[in-house]
């Protein structure tokens, strides 16, 4: 059974990331599961640091973003998901390629959500897990 409440049609959740940081590090949403959101992101000269290794705040703006997309995709449309807290765990250096990040609901609750996404390499090695937590709030009236 599906957790989403909202169009998950990756065209159209690809077409949310014009002209943010989404878009300028290239992540780009790959695959909708019944409750689980995944991307990718490149390691190239926009994420990563003076080393040459995956920074580790691309990693976390990749797990923050897959976490957040994913969490407003599971409330009405009269909320919306902004972060309260994320965290993360750097366990593998990248040189090059992409990353897949997968984003899975610990929690979903009325008020607050919290959810867990894994990124790893191309060759399925755990590089980074990070943790978000996700405040559910009216959503603002324009």
């Amino acid at each position: 059974m599906s957790i989403w409440k909202k169009n998950t049609d990756l065209a159209r959740l690809n077409a949310t990331s014009e002209k943010t940081l989404t878009a300028h590090l290239g992540i780009l949403f790959t695959e909708v599961g019944d409750n689980s959101l995944t991307g990718t992101m490149p390691v190239d000269q926009r994420t990563v640091q003076p080393f040459g290794l995956l920074h580790g705040g691309a990693s976390v703006v990749l797990a923050e973003t897959l976490g957040s997309l994913a969490a407003n995709l599971t409330v009405p449309q009269d909320k919306v998901c902004v972060g309260l807290e994320v965290n993360a765990n750097h366990i593998r250096g990248v040189k090059s390629g992409i990353v897949i990040g997968t984003a899975t609901a610990l929690h979903i609750g009325y008020t607050t959500q919290i959810w867990s996404i894994e990124i790893k390499n191309e060759r399925g090695q755990l590089v980074c897990i990070s943790r978000l937590t996700i405040a559910v709030i009216n959503k603002p009236i324009p």
